[in-house]
């Protein structure tokens, strides 16, 4: 059975930082791209960035350019989110799937699945 879990939100002052991390179980982890979505209140589900499965290469959702990094250790079957420089705009619940390809527009799931996310939450 597929699982994600998500953990590492909290509340934190604009300008803070923040690690999520996603453990990933029930599937082969090194076979594909793991990618992390958010929602925040009152808006759509989107995609923040993508790490590939195959060299480790990373793509980023304009806004979180130059602020957040993802990354993945295969043997931990773990991806991580490194956010800094948060805004109150990065308020949202965090998700991490497998997909099947990053830059996928749209993104296509491997597994029609997802989480219970981690709450972000940025004061200003």
């Amino acid at each position: 059975e597929v699982h994600f879990v998500e953990s590492g939100g909290g509340l934190v002052q604009a300008g803070g930082s923040l690690r999520l991390s996603c453990a990933a179980s029930g599937f082969t982890f090194d076979d594909y791209a793991i990618g992390w979505f958010r929602q925040a209140p009152g808006k759509e589900r989107e995609g923040v960035s993508c790490v590939r499965n195959s060299d480790g290469n990373t793509y980023y959702e304009d806004s979180v350019k130059g602020r957040f990094t993802v990354s993945r250790v295969n043997s931990k079957h773990t991806a991580y989110l490194q956010m800094n420089s948060l805004k109150p705009e990065d308020t949202a619940v965090y998700y991490c799937v497998a997909l099947y390809r990053c830059g996928d527009s749209p993104p296509v799931r491997v597994y029609d699945y997802w989480g219970q996310g981690t709450q972000v939450t940025v004061s200003s």
